[in-house]
């Protein structure tokens, strides 16, 4: 049986990380969707697809984790079109792991077999107390694997987000 796991991946951290070795150790493989494929540059999606995809593959093969296949899904904006979209691009699965209710829910509508996944450390391990951190110069080195640091900051990664979180405005 070979999963399917769909993320934003803003950034790839431990919680994602502890995630994919369980999934990986179960199933033998795993196929990422990188949600929001089209989106970069901003507070919210400070990375590119690229830079997601390089993110998560160094952290995979450095974990040695290589039976994976990373693949970068655009937005479409019709639920009611999204899975077929999806399995337009991915490899074919067989489950789809997702804590998300819409996505849960659009998969069991199109018939597919759907996990919620057991979430690791939640309220510690998010995308965005990590973008917040960088953005205020707080720790944040050991909420994302060795790798996804190196390659943040091989981006500038951290300038990006800070320069992002800046505004023009004269009252925000």
């Amino acid at each position: 049986m070979r999963p399917l796991l769909i993320g934003r991946f803003q950034p790839f951290h431990n919680g994602h990380m502890w995630l994919v070795s369980r999934i990986v150790r179960e199933y033998g493989s795993i196929i990422i969707g990188i949600g929001s494929a089209q989106e970069s540059h901003s507070i919210v999606n400070p990375f590119t697809a690229g830079e997601r995809h390089y993110m998560i593959q160094r952290a995979l093969e450095s974990s040695g984790i290589h039976d994976f296949y990373l693949v970068p899904i655009e937005d479409i904006y019709r639920n009611s079109l999204w899975v077929s979209h999806i399995l337009s691009l991915a490899p074919p699965f067989d489950v789809a792991i997702s804590g998300n209710p819409l996505v849960k829910r659009l998969f069991r509508e199109a018939g597919k077999k759907v996990i919620e996944p057991e979430m690791h450390g939640r309220e510690k391990y998010s995308g965005k107390e990590i973008r917040r951190r960088i953005i205020n110069n707080e720790e944040w080195s050991d909420l994302v694997p060795p790798e996804v640091y190196k390659v943040i900051n091989e981006i500038d990664g951290v300038n990006r987000l800070r320069d992002l979180s800046k505004t023009d405005e004269v009252n925000k």
